[in-house]
């Protein structure tokens, strides 16, 4: 097996048996600018730890599969140039190679696996991009939450997807989509969309007794768990949706595509929304690390 390098914190951790929360690194490396990328990772890490379980950060650093990140090295990759976006597809050539890269959903659900943790906080899924039934433009998120036993907890798809179709995916590849406290699918900086909830469950004990009698049942794959933005954080859908499609129409006339596409729209929206987005991104985080903490920690109970 790769050999999985833990931070201090999260080595302790484990020896202890408490409670830990997976984290992406992409959200550091291509999601915001530094320094406040770093705060923003700092912050969620707090979060987590506050509600009393333990963050660990994923990376791939000169080769090494990270689990946990001390506070210099999270900085440092903060600030790193030419940084590998890792998915499925490449996460082990990066390591076979001596690379550095960043971890997607489905690359972070990966080592989570692998070092034996349940639960992982993020953004956002990837899914279905618009437009996919000529370009086959699909994140392999979807994918991986069909395949790797890890409760994922998000504020749904990210809202410049096609949010139909990639609930559509979800459902044919047997995906429990969990919405937390709502009856409607939340839209990412949105609260709700008009898709409604396929499951609703409204405390963490319920969440952690779907993963666990999952795990009983042997059935394969992980759980989905759609936690609305804060009300107070939210950029409403109606407001939103002109915008993403200006910044849609924009990446087509550029001839951006593949993995370029997300960042570019996410770089143009917070444009568009003069930073908005960005604070709401930050807030709908944090609020999915909260979740996740107490999530993990009903898994210890």
């Amino acid at each position: 097996m790769i050999p999985l390098h833990f931070s201090a914190e999260v080595a302790q951790a484990r020896a202890d048996g408490t409670a830990l929360v997976a984290l992406e690194s992409t959200i550091i490396t291509h999601g915001m600018p530094f320094p406040q990328n770093v705060e923003t990772a700092r912050l969620v890490e707090a979060d987590i730890r506050d509600a009393g379980a333990v963050p660990a950060t994923i990376a791939v650093i000169d080769g090494r599969l990270h689990v946990g990140l001390d506070d210099s090295a999270l900085e440092a990759l903060g600030q790193a140039e030419g940084v590998a976006k890792l998915s499925r597809a490449d996460i082990a050539a990066c390591i076979a190679t001596g690379g550095t890269g960043a971890t997607t959903v489905a690359a972070t659900m990966i080592a989570a696996r692998l070092a034996g943790i349940a639960v992982f906080a993020t953004g956002g899924i990837g899914g279905v991009h618009r437009g996919a039934e000529t370009s086959f433009d699909i994140s392999a998120d979807l994918q991986e939450l069909a395949q790797t036993p890890v409760t994922v907890v998000a504020a749904g798809a990210k809202a410049i997807l096609d949010l139909p179709k990639t609930f559509e995916v979800l459902e044919t590849l047997g995906v429990p989509v969990i919405v937390f406290g709502q009856d409607h699918i939340p839209a990412f900086w949105s609260a709700r969309s008009d898709l409604p909830a396929p499951l609703r469950m409204d405390d963490a004990a319920a969440i952690a007794a779907a993963h666990r009698t999952r795990a009983q049942m042997g059935l394969a794959g992980g759980q989905l768990v759609a936690n609305p933005i804060p009300p107070e954080a939210e950029i409403p859908a109606d407001e939103l949706h002109p915008i993403i499609l200006r910044a849609l129409d924009e990446a087509t006339d550029q001839g951006i595509s593949a993995k370029d596409v997300t960042p570019f729209l996410l770089g143009r929206i917070f444009d568009l929304t003069d930073g908005r987005s960005l604070a709401a991104n930050i807030a709908l985080v944090r609020n999915n690390a909260r979740l996740a903490a107490e999530i993990a920690i009903a898994l210890r109970n």
